[in-house]
């Protein structure tokens, strides 16, 4: 196995109960892959603990761990099946300027190894661009967490103080300016979930994130992003420009293997780049190992 997301860890768990012995390699020194990205967003730090599941189950079941590294092909040569869940990549949009120094991705982002300034662009506003705005505004401390200040927050009070157990909201400020920017018409995030999009658009709003829509990327520049919005030049000022525009399988190792004539098996992100399904992943993990 290659790859210690969520396909991978489940894939390498399966095959190990079933009388396999699985070695799973992983590119990053610890496992996880798109599930830490998600477990740094407010209001999914359910993913922690099932990282930590995974992280038993596979010492439990005597998964060799190789951390720190991808193999290459001369390395899986002496394997009798190779399983593929090398995840995605973020889609580089092509703006003019990405390459500048204030210009980070999601998965940079949300992994720690960018640290955002007091203005934000960001370029997408699918599930992605929402989850990192929600991480921006929110800063330390997420209110998921504690219950006394998320009921403040939402204005949920005691029946038995309040007339329907209603009072005024009191939003913490946010940490950060935010504009979530998209190409398409109409209302940002019409594509969410419809029991929970209305919610992530009202988190947002009560720390007034600047919506903007129809806007065509111009260029990336030192004093923020430059868009172009009916026909007009807009600036968005911006101390950090992060890239939520989507991703991309990463497929190269098994290109390599398909190469030198081996038939890998492509799962999770890997085979299907869209937005983060844990679900999928893991079923679809559970099912190859099973096949083999």
């Amino acid at each position: 196995m290659v790859g210690a997301g969520a396909a991978g860890m489940a894939a390498a768990i399966a095959a190990a109960e079933r009388g396999h012995r699985v070695t799973l390699w992983e590119r990053e020194d610890r496992v996880g892959g798109q599930l830490r990205l998600a477990a740094a967003v407010p209001g999914k730090e359910e993913f922690v603990p099932l990282i930590a599941w995974f992280e038993t189950m596979l010492a439990r079941r005597g998964v060799e761990l190789r951390l720190g590294r991808t193999p290459d092909v001369a390395e899986l040569a002496g394997f009798d099946a190779v399983l593929v869940a090398t995840g995605v990549r973020p889609r580089d949009p092509g703006i003019p300027g990405s390459d500048l120094p204030h210009v980070a991705t999601y998965a940079d982002l949300l992994s720690g190894r960018a640290v955002a300034g007091a203005r934000v662009a960001i370029v997408g506003a699918g599930g992605i661009g929402f989850d990192v705005a929600e991480f921006l505004v929110t800063g330390e401390g997420s209110p998921t967490l504690d219950p006394a200040a998320w009921r403040a927050e939402w204005g949920v009070g005691d029946p038995a103080e309040t007339p329907g157990g209603l009072r005024p909201p009191r939003p913490h400020p946010p940490a950060r300016a935010v504009t979530l920017i998209q190409r398409k018409t109409g209302r940002l995030g019409r594509g969410l979930g419809r029991t929970t999009g209305w919610i992530h658009r009202a988190s947002l709003g009560m720390k007034g994130v600047r919506m903007i829509a129809g806007a065509a990327y111009e260029r990336i520049a030192p004093e923020g992003l430059w868009l172009r919005l009916e026909g007009e030049p807009v600036l968005v000022e911006a101390d950090t420009v992060v890239l939520c525009a989507g991703q991309e399988s990463e497929r190269s190792l098994a290109e390599a293997l398909a190469a030198a004539g081996r038939a890998p098996v492509v799962i999770g992100g890997a085979d299907v780049a869209a937005e983060l399904d844990a679900k999928r992943a893991i079923r679809q993990g559970t099912e190859a190992a099973a096949a083999l």
